[in-house]
């Protein structure tokens, strides 16, 4: 009687390999031929594990919760000291750093301010890869991450969200200041590529990372899990070369703005895992965590299956 074997598949496409930073801190994200945890099977390989960024903000945050004020302390007056203090403790892949003083509907932070601040901040981290964020206004977005990428021309950052309207100045930034661009559609697919492909005419593939929108337990999970692997089968199952960068899953701020999260700390921790869990599975290749406990347990996953 002939062994039975294991059906193993094979595929025809790989996600683009994309580098953050620079130097011994550069991160790498992409790069697999396969589906995630499916490298297990020798269906292909998974070169670079999922990496985790560390939620921060340009400004103290208001209302959140008290075990993750317990770990960083007063330094989250301050977002260089904040930055040091997360990767003293933490040791975080990369820094998710949101520019929400810059909205113009709040404090509306000059973009001379914030490029400031970010530099601060990134020089404090001592090298660890940064993402930057606006707050999605595009136009105040394209001010201040423009004098952003110019304050740290050459850092290779990874600035963000571009948006279908205002994708050209900011594509143009990266381009002319060395970093790269998060590419942001609202969760769907063809609006993905039609962006894709409009920024890959600025700035090539491997400096591009998709933001499809990562909503969270209680908030349209099902549906954001089924856009990121919807994403991965066009991309590696199908060759399109266009749906072949790796891809971000920024959770956290939706996360704990919930109910559940609000009124009970440790259900937030339960409600920001299993999010994380949940993108993981569906192939996203960094994800944005804000919670101590929460990175924590998501690190150990991650390295527990060797992604």
């Amino acid at each position: 009687m002939a062994e039975w074997k294991l059906p193993v598949e094979s595929y025809k496409g790989k996600i683009v390999e994309v580098s953050l930073g620079k130097g011994a801190r550069e991160v790498k994200v992409g790069g697999e031929n396969v589906f995630a945890f499916n490298q297990t099977f020798d269906e292909g390989t998974w070169p670079n594990p999922p990496k985790l960024a560390l939620e921060i903000w340009d400004k103290e945050p208001v209302g959140w919760s008290e075990g993750i004020l317990k770990v960083y302390g007063d330094s989250v007056k301050d977002p260089a000291k904040w930055v040091k203090k997360a990767i003293e403790e933490l040791n975080p892949d990369l820094i998710f750093f949101y520019l929400l003083s810059t909205d113009p509907l709040e404090e509306n932070r000059s973009p001379e301010e914030a490029a400031k601040v970010v530099k601060e901040a990134y020089e404090a981290g001592g090298g660890v890869p940064f993402i930057v964020y606006g707050t999605g206004n595009d136009a105040k977005d394209p001010q201040v991450l423009s004098k952003v990428a110019e304050a740290l021309k050459g850092e290779n950052l990874l600035l963000g969200p571009a948006l279908k309207e205002d994708y050209e100045p900011l594509a143009q930034a990266a381009k002319d200041n060395g970093h790269c661009l998060s590419a942001q559609a609202p969760m769907d697919i063809n609006l993905q590529k039609e962006l894709n492909v409009k920024i890959s005419r600025v700035i090539s593939r491997d400096r591009i990372v998709m933001d499809p929108l990562a909503p969270c337990v209680g908030v349209g999970l099902e549906y954001g899990f089924s856009i990121f692997e919807r994403q991965k089968h066009a991309a590696i199952s199908f060759g399109d070369e266009m749906m072949q960068m790796p891809m971000i899953a920024n959770f956290s701020f939706d996360v704990w703005k919930t109910k559940e999260a609000k009124e009970n700390e440790k259900m937030g921790i339960m409600w920001e895992e299993l999010t994380g869990i949940t993108y993981l599975l569906a192939g996203a290749n960094i994800l944005v965590v804000r919670h101590p406990e929460a990175f924590k347990k998501l690190k150990g996953f991650i390295e527990k299956f060797n992604m």
